[in-house]
């Protein structure tokens, strides 16, 4: 006799609803669409523009990690959030640290 089927996704309630995909979906859209019409319309300095690249870029990864990859669901939420934050101060902290030390080694030189 053959077992029933086992699945590491058993729990269904885990997973998002057609209304939060959509809703991802659409925000995903319109914070791709906001930076595409600045820079073709060229409504900001350059300055600016950045910024905004920058922001909304910051914005998009919030909306993927919490509408499609479900980062403040499940069991183990607190924790994965923590090591998401604690990976993303480790990045930070090498990419400004290694931005300080090209920036000030031409003093040494």
């Amino acid at each position: 006799m053959s077992q029933p089927h086992t699945d590491s996704h058993q729990n269904h309630d885990a997973h998002g609803s057609l209304k939060s995909y959509i809703i991802g979906f659409a925000l995903s859209i319109i914070l791709t669409i906001i930076p595409l019409v600045v820079v073709m319309n060229h409504m900001l300095n350059r300055t600016g523009t950045l910024i905004l690249i920058l922001l909304m870029a910051i914005l998009q990864f919030g909306v993927q990690l919490l509408f499609f990859m479900h980062v403040k669901e499940g069991e183990n939420a607190k924790w994965n959030i923590m090591a998401l934050i604690f990976g993303l101060v480790i990045l930070i902290t090498i990419v400004a640290g290694s931005i300080w030390i090209m920036t000030y080694n031409q003093v040494a030189h």
